[in-house]
């Protein structure tokens, strides 16, 4: 068996049941965060870039915090990206709000859909858990 703990926050349950993966799986001091996207409170992607970017921060934030960890912990970050060169800057300024240095590594990859529909970026993570 697997030394592994599934991570699934609060009201992801049933994202959890309906489509098999998990929001987060924690192995060792390590965790790795599926990929985020920054729907609204209503589940629609937000009208403007800067709120979906936004969203898809805090979501990540909440994530980890379900498995122990914070953003101060991510040492990777991977990012896809819908039209990348008409929203990178919005995107760049909202990963800037939320993480601090030392910054991870990040790779930003463009491509022309992503599994929600309209939804501009999704992010995804790897963070290690060390002693505080």
């Amino acid at each position: 068996m697997a030394d592994h703990e599934v991570i699934v926050p609060p009201g992801q349950e049933k994202s959890y049941e309906r489509f098999h993966f998990a929001p987060a799986v924690k192995t060792g001091n390590t965790v790795y965060v599926s990929g985020v996207i920054g729907l609204g409170a209503d589940g629609s992607v937000p009208t403007e870039a800067s709120d979906e970017f936004t969203n898809a921060f805090d979501q990540l934030s909440a994530t980890l915090e379900a498995a122990g960890a914070s953003l101060a912990d991510v040492v990777e970050l991977t990012s896809f990206h819908v039209d990348m060169a008409a929203t990178l800057r919005d995107f760049i300024r909202a990963k800037d709000e939320a993480v601090a240095e030392p910054y991870p590594a990040w790779t930003a990859i463009g491509c022309t859909e992503l599994a929600f529909p309209g939804a501009r970026a999704e992010v995804k993570a790897t963070a290690v858990l060390t002693d505080r």
